[in-house]
């Protein structure tokens, strides 16, 4: 991790969204609970559900992405897989009530987002970067009350190397002046630093499962603990 003093010129902050600006996982770890709950596996631990669970959302998420609605097919599939009785409609329609009920969580904001982005913008260029269901992606920025500090939204199905690229070169962005924020390793942090950008990483206690992934080491790197801490550094 290097330790950087910038606040000199101009840059393109490209900004994560969920887990990075407002709460996202959590709610998804509560649907998965009240699964475990309506499952009753006699003989499952729910960390062992949860690993049936995670080799469906890996197969599926190649196909159909991410998002509520996606987790909730996942869920379904899952019971199929492993409940112990005859899986009626109800019991389908139970799981699938799961996805409403994340939907219609309010935003919140993790500390400090809303005065920091309020400052970075008057400063510098931001970028939402974000993957998921567009539809949803887009409800999340509007209830969030954000949008007016990003000049630019991009909503992927995958953020990787490729899509880093094709964000550069879509924006025409300067690599040595442009810096990728978010929580996540695998689709925030390595893929960024892969794809020649700088990177601030800053962990979530609850970021999802699947998105752990052992950080990059690169001088182009910095690790901060909370959103407001980027006013140290821009």
């Amino acid at each position: 991790m290097a330790s950087f003093h910038l606040k000199n010129g101009r840059s393109h902050l490209i900004v994560d969204a969920d887990d990075t600006l407002w709460e996202n996982n959590i709610y998804f770890e509560r649907a998965f609970d009240r699964f475990c709950d309506f499952l009753d596996h006699s003989q499952l631990t729910p960390l062992q559900v949860r690993a049936v669970l995670d080799e469906i959302e890996i197969v599926n998420s190649q196909v159909h992405g991410y998002g509520s609605a996606n987790f909730t097919r996942n869920l379904a599939q899952c019971f199929h897989q492993l409940a112990e009785r005859h899986v009626s409609e109800e019991d389908i329609a139970t799981i699938l009530s799961l996805a409403d009920d994340i939907v219609q969580q309010p935003i919140e904001l993790l500390p400090g987002v809303e005065e920091t982005l309020a400052y970075l913008s008057s400063r510098h260029d931001l970028t939402l970067f974000t993957k998921g269901n567009p539809e949803e992606q887009k409800l999340k920025l509007d209830r969030s009350g954000l949008a007016v500090f990003f000049g630019h939204t991009a909503i992927v199905k995958e953020k990787n190397e490729r899509s880093y690229s094709l964000l550069v070169e879509q924006r025409k962005l300067d690599k040595t002046q442009t810096w990728m924020i978010g929580n996540s390793p695998k689709s925030d942090i390595n893929p960024a630093l892969e794809a020649g950008l700088n990177a601030v990483f800053i962990p979530h206690p609850h970021t999802w499962r699947l998105e752990h992934e052992k950080v990059q080491q690169s001088p182009k790197l910095i690790l901060i603990e909370r959103f407001s801490q980027l006013r140290d550094y821009f």
